[in-house]
């Protein structure tokens, strides 16, 4: 069930009462925008053994025209937080998106779309946006039963080029591997300060020596409440990427064991490595109608997302790369404005832009 709405603004019944919003103005709407908080189910999530919950608490804002314009329908960006956050990470952590956005929208250069922000925070406070018996079937959950529940009850324009993906770290991760594979789904994406992108064939056994002494739920939850990365990290990518039932509590193996390294993990976690994949879903990021990375030129992150520039160029991929003057997020907030959104706003297509031109293509 949804969780009570948070209304932002005055009333769009009373403004449209009031006369103060006529049906059918041209140009902006002058009041602000809604933002829904809703659990949405997923059934693909159902039965993972970490015993997160399959009803995911989601983040979504509806433009200012949307409770107006009752016979319009809106193109979707969907937008995946990283490592640590939730569903709040672009409303109120690294941006204030709704504010960001309805500052477009008023000054007329953004065309209204809905955003729709999940929450993957885990049990290893991170999902990975994967497909694991562990942790859950994450693609299948953004792909299919997300997109599908917003559809449902929300007007959207559904289809595939009125959809976009995106992501800021680890959700640049999942925009990436989500956005490999489901083309069929999204048709445009944009990937932001994307992590774990290529694979590592040589881990160092020290490193991983706090993860391999976590050997309980209850040690695993307390590790989970430190800041920062952490021993969390290692087990949620072990979850993500080398889930193993067989195994409890956790239900995973680390890619070391008692100070060896183990190649058949190694080879597990490498294969998830959107490098060491791309090559094989080059015709479904063909079929993207637009596709963008960027990247701050002090993150540590900024050598993985080159070599995924350097890629995508080499198999002849279309892509905008950027980088700028930043580290992994003290510039979340300003690319929001500057570039993410006007990226889907110039990409996705709009059923209200679409109908315009095609009024226009009549005369």
């Amino acid at each position: 069930m949804a969780r009570q709405a948070t209304w932002i603004a005055l009333s769009a019944a009373f403004l449209l009462a009031a006369g103060a919003v006529p049906r059918g103005q041209v140009g902006p709407p002058p009041h602000t925008a809604t933002v829904l908080h809703v659990k949405i189910h997923g059934a693909a999530l159902e039965g993972n053994l970490e015993g997160d919950s399959p009803d995911r608490d989601v983040t979504i804002y509806l433009p200012p025209s949307y409770a107006l314009e009752r016979e319009r329908r809106y193109p979707v960006l969907y937008l995946l937080h990283g490592y640590g956050g939730t569903d709040d990470t672009f409303t109120s952590r690294l941006a204030r998106l709704p504010e960001i956005a309805d500052r477009l929208v008023t000054g007329g250069s953004l065309h209204e779309m809905l955003v729709v922000m999940p929450n993957a925070f885990s049990l290893h406070k991170g999902s990975m946006y994967s497909n694991s018996v562990t942790a859950g079937d994450w693609e299948t959950y953004v792909a299919r039963d997300l997109v599908a529940y917003v559809d449902d009850h929300y007007r959207t324009v559904a289809d595939r080029m009125s959809r976009g993906l995106a992501g800021h770290s680890m959700g640049g991760y999942g925009a990436v591997r989500i956005g490999m594979k489901r083309s069929d789904v999204f048709g445009s994406l944009y990937i932001m300060s994307a992590c774990c992108l290529g694979a590592q064939l040589a881990p160092q056994p020290q490193a991983m020596t706090a993860a391999e002494a976590i050997q309980t739920r209850e040690q695993a939850e307390d590790a989970a409440k430190g800041r920062g990365l952490g021993p969390s990290v290692t087990l949620a990518t072990a979850a993500a990427w080398s889930p193993n039932p067989a195994n409890p509590p956790l239900f995973l193996d680390l890619p070391v064991k008692d100070g060896k390294i183990r190649p058949e993990i190694v080879a597990k976690w490498a294969a998830n490595a959107p490098l060491a994949m791309l090559a094989q879903y080059v015709p479904s990021l063909k079929s993207y109608k637009a596709i963008a990375i960027e990247v701050g030129k002090q993150d540590s992150l900024l050598a993985s997302n080159q070599e995924l520039d350097r890629e995508m160029s080499r198999f002849g991929i279309a892509h905008i790369y950027q980088e700028y003057e930043g580290d992994h997020v003290n510039r979340v907030a300003d690319r929001i404005e500057g570039n993410v959104l006007p990226f889907f706003s110039n990409n996705l297509v709009d059923a209200a832009a679409t109908r315009v031109a095609d009024s226009a293509a009549r005369r």
